[in-house]
């Protein structure tokens, strides 16, 4: 694959970063769903590691010899549907024998046709539909409820816990039968979920059942997904060390984007409960705004800088050219003039800064040398700003509060509507304002818990739909802060900045041999495929947590608030900070992959011989599209947490994050861009004056790229040491509104006895059914001489 063009890469990075929800798949840019559903490219080539390539040909195997016992020597592909089932059945009936050996290989015979069947297979298109086929076919005879209870046995295996945990060093040889049976799994809910325009009506039906059944608590009484959770916290309590995470998380990852859909179903879930709570419908479609952005130039380095100033010393005259790019990034270069003005001119010829070493990403767009213009000519207008301004409610009332203050001296609390004795010009601010307001579905859902807690008798019954977002956050409630404290703790053991300590977990268990490499050759291929296995754990926990999030915030603000708040207590923000404190072009363009060895190339074509000279030199990509993906995903995570949070933000400006986002710019990649300049302008208040004026650059970037809140004075800062912020008290008051949702909803035991309902009524009191212990049956003539006709009775007194 040549160097694709500047639209297929944003294309392509957008698909990957699951903006067209059914295409989230490891997609290349060839198989860009930009123009309609295409045949998604679901072979999966992240899901197995460069140590388990010896197995496609043992699944091969146990196939063919299970096969040529029942079936005559015609091929699998040459069968008609009946003989098809008949022998998927068969193999069904196989999962179901004591013998572990007996079992493991007639699942390594259906993963054999999971995989397409590949030895009988010319081309990676043809292992496609042969894979599309057989996961149907297996789905239809009911495989994969055998499979998730094998699974689920598996997990509760303490013999393979304990002796893996005795174990000095664990290896891939010590998690097969769960690796067999999680690739299958996988393998089937990636390609059940892809569409395709070719698909049978009973196939679709199939599909839409398929993806109930897995966001229902079918499964042990729980969705899938809960399931894979606990096995996510059993791994990193230390007592089940041999499980293999990377596939437990790439599972986990496709099982919440099946059941809960992508961000092209979150949006037109997002656009029907706007009409359902009858609010204003969105003023734009965020997912198409972000298709049609284009990157900025990025900053230049130090280096750079002093090589300019040599040229500009050099030049007797200084001509006008174009300033697109934005600011050097390092605040404190000791070779930056005193003078302001000079520092905006140091700035000027920023254009060519990557001209030595373009990105590859946009290397159609590095910037040409200067060429000598009229200025009339160089004068190049906006078209306009990407995003429509937004207002809330109480950035009205505030405003309409200290105009009040200022013209007439009175207030008169949360009435918007009253403008008597404003002049006219605050008039038509508010009437600018008003047009814009935007009242969001979280404010509607905060209102409504206010009034059912206000209110707990009048209220009445919570109408919640039951989908599969609620069922999961119901799963996931009880456990909820250990399964992001885990997620976290693998997130760090994966990050390419930490360094390797006694006391972190082991993430490699499936990926190291059983027997080390000895030659050079050996060593290097382990190399790629230990880094490659940790991109591609980073990139399934940012997407897992960024679609929670997501999903949350839409079903229930207070769902989201809950898991983000946990985030926060478990040190989220400065380990996604410490993540980007690297060199990020180096870790956007690593060439951890070798691409003769994914699947199913590696099995369809004749391979070359690898070489160590081979192996440095990488595939033919010039950037890794999985780690810009997950760069996006942490960026977007870090934006949800630090949203309207103050005492968040203050987190992100006592880490030092802006040096560290700022180095984040120098990706040309629009998306990215956009979500670095959104956590930069949340904290440009608090950088001080300084920082802004020699940041110049960036706030015009952040002023281009970013949505603007009227009213928001974010670029200056005025008056902040007037308004303190008890930040503690702000995260308890939000604690505390999360327990008391949860109580509500969730914990039917714990509800107040006051606001229970009493049957006060004689008649019915006494016609309920008591069940009596059965010693006090058999001595009832006793109990009634002693208690009741023994004492006497002052009726009398009783009725008075």
């Amino acid at each position: 694959m040549g160097e694709p063009s500047r639209r297929t890469t944003t294309s392509a990075a957008l698909h990957e970063s699951g903006l067209y929800g059914s295409g989230q798949t490891e997609a290349t840019p060839q198989f860009s769903c930009e123009f309609g559903t295409n045949y998604a490219y679901i072979s999966s080539p992240e899901l197995y590691s460069y140590t388990e390539g010896p197995e496609f040909l043992l699944n091969r195997k146990c196939f063919e010899e299970e096969f040529r016992t029942h079936v005559s020597d015609k091929k699998w592909t040459e069968l008609d549907v009946a003989q098809h089932r008949a022998h998927a059945m068969r193999l069904l009936d196989g999962l179901e024998v004591i013998t572990r050996e007996k079992r493991l290989k007639v699942s390594r015979a259906i993963l054999y046709m999971v995989q397409g069947t590949f030895a009988e297979c010319s081309s990676e298109a043809e292992v496609q539909h042969w894979m599309r086929y057989n996961i149907f076919l297996l789905l239809d005879v009911g495989t994969f409820t055998a499979l998730v209870e094998l699974l689920n046995m598996e997990v509760d295996n303490s013999a393979a816990c304990s002796s893996a945990v005795r174990k000095p060093a664990i290896s891939l040889a010590d998690s097969t039968d769960l690796r067999v049976l999680l690739n299958i799994i996988y393998l089937m809910v990636v390609t059940i979920q892809q569409e395709d325009p070719a698909d049978s009506p009973e196939w679709r039906a199939t599909r839409e059942t398929f993806k109930t059944e897995l966001g229902s608590p079918l499964y042990n009484n729980e969705p899938i997904s809960v399931m894979l959770f606990g096995m996510v916290t059993k791994f990193c309590s230390g007592h089940a060390p041999h499980f293999p995470m990377k596939k437990v998380l790439m599972l986990l990852w496709k099982s919440i984007l099946f059941t809960l859909g992508g961000f092209e179903q979150l949006q037109n879930i997002k656009v029907r409960k706007r009409e359902e709570l009858r609010l204003p419908p969105l003023p734009e479609d965020s997912i198409r705004v972000i298709r049609s952005m284009r990157a900025a130039s990025p900053p230049a380095s130090a280096s750079d800088l002093i090589e300019q100033q040599q040229k500009r010393a050099r030049r007797e005259h200084k001509s006008l050219i174009k300033q697109d790019n934005l600011d050097a990034f390092n605040e404190k270069d000791p070779y930056k003039s005193d003078d302001p003005r000079e520092d905006e001119d140091d700035n000027d010829d920023n254009d060519n800064s990557m001209e030595a070493e373009p990105f590859p990403m946009e290397r159609d767009e590095v910037m040409p040398p200067p060429i000598l213009h009229p200025p009339s000519e160089r004068v190049n207008f906006p078209k306009g700003l990407p995003w429509a301004p937004k207002v809330r409610e109480k950035d009205i009332e505030h405003f309409l509060e200290s105009s009040r203050s200022k013209f007439i001296g009175y207030t008169l609390g949360n009435d918007t509507d009253t403008v008597v004795g404003l002049p006219r010009p605050i008039h038509e601010s508010i009437r600018t304002l008003k047009q814009h307001k935007y009242i969001s579905i979280a404010e509607i859902q905060i209102a409504k818990e206010d009034e059912f807690q206000k209110t707990p008798l009048s209220g009445g019954e919570e109408d919640v739909e039951m989908c599969s977002t609620e069922l999961l956050y119901q799963g996931i409630l009880p456990s909820l802060p250990q399964y992001m404290i885990a997620l976290l703790k693998i997130l760090l053991a994966a990050a390419p900045t930490s360094k390797a300590k006694t006391d972190s977990i082991n993430i490699l268990a499936d990926v190291l041999p059983e027997e080390m490499p000895t030659t050079v050759l050996q060593s290097m291929k382990l190399g790629v495929d230990v880094n490659r296995h940790k991109e591609i754990i980073v990139k399934s926990i940012s997407a897992i947590l960024l679609l929670l999030l997501k999903h949350f915030k839409l079903n229930h603000v207070y769902q989201f608030e809950y898991m983000a708040q946990h985030l926060v207590f478990a040190n989220c923000i400065p380990l996604i900070l410490k993540f980007f404190n690297q060199n990020i072009i180096s870790y956007i363009t690593a060439k951890n992959s070798i691409s003769v060895l994914d699947f199913p190339y590696c099995v369809v074509h004749e391979l070359p011989e690898l070489t160590a000279e081979s192996l440095e030199a990488g595939d033919i990509n010039q950037f890794c599209w999985r780690n810009l993906f997950s760069c996006i995903n942490l960026l977007r995570i870090l934006n949800k947490l630090t949203k309207w949070k103050h005492s968040r933000t203050m987190m992100l400006v006592v880490f030092k994050s802006a040096p560290i986002l700022k180095r984040a710019l120098k990706v040309k990649q629009a998306m990215m861009q956009l979500y670095v300049l959104k956590l930069l302008k949340v904290q440009t208040k608090y950088l001080g004056r300084q920082w802004r004026k020699s940041n110049m650059k960036t706030m015009s970037a952040i002023y281009q790229k970013v949505r603007h809140r009227l009213n928001d004075d974010w670029a200056y800062g005025n008056d902040l040491d007037a308004r303190p912020w008890d930040f503690q008290a702000e995260e308890c008051a939000l604690r505390a509104n999360i327990e008391c949702f949860n109580s509500r909803r969730y914990d039917k035991n714990q509800r107040n006895p006051d606001f229970l309902p009493v049957d006060n009524c004689l008649q019915s009191v006494l016609g309920q059914r008591v069940d009596l212990p059965e010693d006090f049956q058999m001595n009832y003539d006793l109990w009634l001489e002693r208690e009741v006709f023994s004492k006497p009775i002052s009726w009398e007194e009783l009725l008075q």
